[in-house]
């Protein structure tokens, strides 16, 4: 059960910040997966089961471990772009994340590409940057926008894009279960969202 300083913490922050000071206990957490396969209709006492609540807890601290990273600091080592004056692109950086509707599975894929201005980062940082943003629960839109402008803010590109294309099994394991849909998100920033660059761009990510 939550203390009062708890309660008091969930009224007053913010509907969409993370409630740290709320956070429940280990027992607490398994406690309520043994509630979930009770509902679902099964004993969580059986052998098969006993030990999955153990499971389900330790699997969330590593599906939602972005809550526990600053985005922004994987950014923070910079190098000299060394003369270089056209975009950086990494392809097919994988997504999993978690949609925060029905906490099902979203899986695909994000393009980056940044124009530098006078720092680049190694490469493997977008990679990072995707994962630490897609390791919470999330929606499309807000992931792709999240990592746009924090790539901006953090290192001052002269243009930023993100695509990001994905399933969602909200909507092919439940509901319409259309399988073998996906979702298209895209956000450009600065030279990016301007001609020529904008068409050129885009001619790169369909290619």
């Amino acid at each position: 059960m939550l203390d009062q300083s708890a309660i008091l913490a969930l009224a007053e922050a913010p509907s969409d910040a993370p409630l740290e000071s709320a956070r429940p206990s280990r027992a607490e957490a398994e406690a309520a997966v043994r509630t979930l396969i009770r509902w679902a209709g099964d004993a969580p006492e059986r052998e098969g089961l006993r030990d999955t609540p153990a499971r389900v807890v330790r699997a969330y601290e590593e599906w939602f471990d972005g809550y526990a990273r600053d985005p922004a600091a994987i950014l923070g080592r910079r190098f000299e772009r060394g003369g270089y004056d056209d975009y950086v692109l990494l392809r097919d950086i994988p997504v999993r994340s978690v949609c925060e509707h029905h906490m099902a599975a979203i899986e695909g894929v994000a393009h980056v590409a940044y124009l530098p201005g006078e720092r680049v980062v190694g490469i493997s940082k977008l990679a990072r940057l995707v994962d630490a943003y897609a390791r919470r629960l999330q929606i499309q839109e807000r992931l792709t926008a999240e990592i746009a402008d924090t790539l901006q803010s953090a290192l001052q590109p002269r243009g930023v894009a993100v695509v990001i294309r994905a399933s969602h099994g909200c909507m092919t394991t439940r509901g319409v279960s259309t399988h073998g849909t996906s979702m298209e998100t895209r956000r450009l920033l600065g030279e990016f969202s301007r001609e020529p660059w904008r068409s050129d761009i885009f001619a790169a990510l369909s290619a």
